[in-house]
């Protein structure tokens, strides 16, 4: 890669589920191994694990070691932080996520992706007491954050405005019934592609891979992507940035099939 472009990291949800054994990973793979399987066809897996409840710290030490070089982790925050009538209250929330081990990822942390409900609507002061709340840094360590909104009502320039403002990326949802919002609002982009399906035997059609290979290329180069739905009008700035994408829900048996054709199109 380029220094013109940014790093570009592919991967899937999870590494844990029963259809891929023998699918993706190869028959008689001992399952205390399938992270380390993952890691080694993937550049970046996206943990689910930690919105529904805490992780131990050796648990994150474990994940480091397991992976290579290079191999980052996405991670979701907690439902009980984004989960709440009011968001602006969610200080004593964020600080118990981030203190509950997450930096055993060192250099592996990558974003941390704050998901809200679908029945979750914009309401402005709330959410920017919300985007206030969230630490640019953790005993010295940059923190990058990510918010995946699902609701229409933030497909409104007030709310990416006030993303950007805060230097925090809005999920961009593709291939999916979630509103899409692909304005980029931080120093790094977050993709979620969910329209895997099961006659596809990469997942994808080729015609489909080729398409989102190219957007994370441009997205990496500064570029703005033709034929995503964003709601304001902005510039390409040309300003190099890292794009993590996942491959997520569809049909999820070929999810790390057409993560794989993607690495293979961006490499």
């Amino acid at each position: 890669m380029s220094k013109s472009q940014g790093t570009i990291h592919i991967g899937i949800g999870g590494w844990t589920f029963e259809p891929w054994r023998g699918t993706f990973y190869p028959d008689k793979l001992p399952q205390k191994r399938e992270l380390e399987y993952a890691a080694s066809k993937l550049t970046s897996i996206e943990i689910n694990g930690t919105y529904y409840g805490s992780q131990k710290p050796e648990s994150f030490a474990r994940w480091y070691d397991e992976t290579p070089d290079g191999f980052i982790f996405a991670l979701k925050g907690s439902r009980f932080t984004t989960n709440r009538r009011v968001l602006a209250e969610a200080g004593e929330s964020i600080e118990r996520f981030m203190s509950s081990g997450v930096l055993e990822l060192k250099d592996k942390l990558g974003p941390i992706s704050w998901q809200f409900m679908p029945t979750k609507k914009f309401d402005p002061v709330d959410f920017e007491g919300f985007l206030k709340l969230l630490p640019k840094s953790v005993e010295g360590h940059k923190i990058r954050h990510a918010v995946e909104v699902r609701h229409e009502s933030f497909r409104v320039p007030e709310f990416v405005d006030m993303a950007r403002e805060h230097g925090v990326a809005i999920v961009m949802a593709g291939d999916s019934e979630f509103p899409q919002i692909a304005d980029v609002t931080a120093p790094f982009v977050y993709a979620r592609i969910m329209g895997t399906e099961e006659k596809e035997k990469l997942g994808y059609s080729k015609k489909a891979l080729d398409t989102w290979a190219a957007c994370a290329k441009e997205w990496a180069a500064g570029k703005l992507p033709a034929g995503l739905d964003a709601v304001t009008k902005q510039k390409a700035d040309g300003k190099p940035r890292d794009v993590f994408l996942y491959v997520i829900s569809g049909h999820k048996v070929h999810n790390p099939a057409a993560a794989m054709a993607l690495i293979e199109r961006v490499s």
